[in-house]
């Protein structure tokens, strides 16, 4: 019987980290879609291979890994470059999430991936049962951008352009969690969501 699996998505600096740990102090069991990406790329890999072949070994530190800095800028300033890069990276990486999350103990896993809303949505993972976005307004992303990062007001702009915008995530929300207030209030919401999701999980598999 395969999983019930949550995806959990959010704009840049919502605080996702901040949610999954807390699911997984609850013993929830959290597929990373960026350590899914770390591994789609390294060294060897047949994901590094493709991106060589279609960018070029510009894309190489000299000890042969993917130079993360050379690549982000080059698709942040050319969007046909960045939908490039996705088409190679974003399918093992789904496989990746997935395999971890059908692999867990528990009676529901989580499924963190950043760019859920640009990789498709529910087109491109119709194995979630449900998706909860973490949200923020944008100007609370653009203060906490500035702060955590220190950039300036320009970079942060184009950052959170550089994603889905807000209206865009919550299109593809079951859930909601919003964001921009204390620690409290998102342990409370976050401990009603897994009361939530293992009953309906219970319902499922019933």
């Amino acid at each position: 019987m395969s999983h019930y699996i949550i995806g959990v998505t959010g704009g840049v600096a919502a605080g996702k980290s901040e949610v999954t740990r807390r699911f997984e102090a609850l013993g929830v069991v959290v597929a990373d879609a960026d350590v899914a990406a770390r591994e789609a790329v390294a060294r060897g890999s047949v994901g590094l291979a493709e991106l060589v072949e279609a960018f070029g070994p510009g894309i190489l530190t000299a000890d042969g890994d993917l130079d993360r800095g050379a690549m982000r800028e080059r698709v942040f300033r050319d969007i046909d470059e960045r939908r490039r890069l996705e088409a190679i990276v974003h399918p093992p990486i789904r496989t990746r999430v997935r395999a971890m999350c059908e692999q867990a103990a528990g009676v529901y896993a989580i499924a963190a991936v950043p760019l859920l809303a640009e990789g498709g949505g529910r087109t491109a993972y119709p194995w979630l049962a449900r998706i909860l976005v973490v949200d923020v307004p944008v100007a609370v992303q653009h203060s906490r951008l500035m702060q955590r990062d220190g950039v300036d007001t320009a970079l942060a702009d184009a950052m959170i352009a550089a994603q889905a915008t807000r209206a865009q995530r919550l299109s593809i929300a079951d859930d909601i969690i919003v964001n921009d207030r204390g620690l409290d209030t998102l342990d409370a919401h976050i401990g009603a969501l897994d009361r939530s999701y293992r009953a309906l999980s219970a319902a499922v598999a019933g």
